[in-house]
């Protein structure tokens, strides 16, 4: 009778046990079907960033047959650097950094305004050579980098903060991994994308990434400037509640105990 009674009374425990696992892992149920579906559609096009007003650009022109005429579109300028063992400043040339306005315009050397919001660095790329036809004789290399590409990671994360992204493309798990993963705290089913478009305009987005089609999403890689809120569980938010005064005065309280069972030692 009592060994049933403990395994009825164990019973909620075990199924609270098993319904919280449930929520812990990513991508849970039909996750090998949604994997040959997303490789077999040869159709979806590869992930390329779109330029950003605000977003800050590198733009390169070379041309190996008429190299002398290529010079006045790199623009460099003088950064200090400093000497090794000496508190000596040097300068160094730098390529011109091109800041997108709001408009989605950079101004370039000679060409002037250009257009470039909303256009991918090959579209950017090849927009730039059209508008160079005029100037060579041959059709001269142009090279468009993001410099300041970057996403933000924050809530219930291992190490939440902005980190900048070389390559121009990075998914939702890239961005938690160099966050250092969801800590325990962390609901996987209800993270918020914080996104502003080219025009200004804010939204966020919920995800679930316990669903595999998340893989499918549109917003599966991460835009310039994104932001990735990790939501905490109603146990941390409990926990949160416990502020610092109530921790000192629980600490002060079992100091006192420990002291009065001293004394209630001693004096025997």
């Amino acid at each position: 009778m009592k060994k049933g009674s403990l395994i009825f009374l164990l019973l909620p425990l075990l199924l609270a046990g098993c319904q919280s696992y449930k929520k812990v892992p990513y991508l849970q149920d039909g996750l090998q079907q949604i994997a040959m579906t997303d490789t077999s559609a040869h159709s979806t096009p590869l992930y390329d960033a779109r330029i950003m007003p605000k977003d800050l650009l590198t733009i390169v022109v070379s041309c190996p047959e008429e190299p002398a005429l290529a010079e006045p579109f790199n623009l460099t300028i003088a950064t200090p650097v400093s000497n090794t063992g000496s508190k000596s400043l040097t300068s160094q040339p730098a390529l011109q950094q091109y800041l997108v306005d709001n408009d989605g315009n950079v101004e370039f050397p000679i060409l002037g305004t250009i257009h470039l919001s909303g256009l991918t660095k090959g579209e950017a790329e090849q927009y730039i050579k059209d508008k160079l036809k005029s100037q060579f004789r041959e059709t001269p290399i142009v090279t468009v980098r993001m410099i300041n590409y970057k996403i933000s990671v924050i809530g219930e994360v291992g190490q939440p903060g902005t980190f900048t992204i070389t390559n121009e493309k990075v998914n939702i798990f890239e961005a938690l991994a160099m966050a250092g993963d969801m800590t325990i705290y962390g609901i996987r089913d209800n993270v918020k994308l914080i996104r502003e478009d080219s025009t200004g305009k804010r939204e966020i987005i919920t995800l679930n990434l316990n669903d595999p089609n998340i893989l499918q999403s549109p917003h599966y890689y991460l835009q310039q400037n994104d932001i990735l809120y990790v939501t905490p569980n109603k146990t941390k938010a409990k926990t949160s509640n416990i502020s610092s005064s109530t921790t000192i005065w629980f600490s002060v309280v079992g100091s006192l105990v420990s002291l009065a069972s001293l004394i209630i030692a001693i004096t025997k």
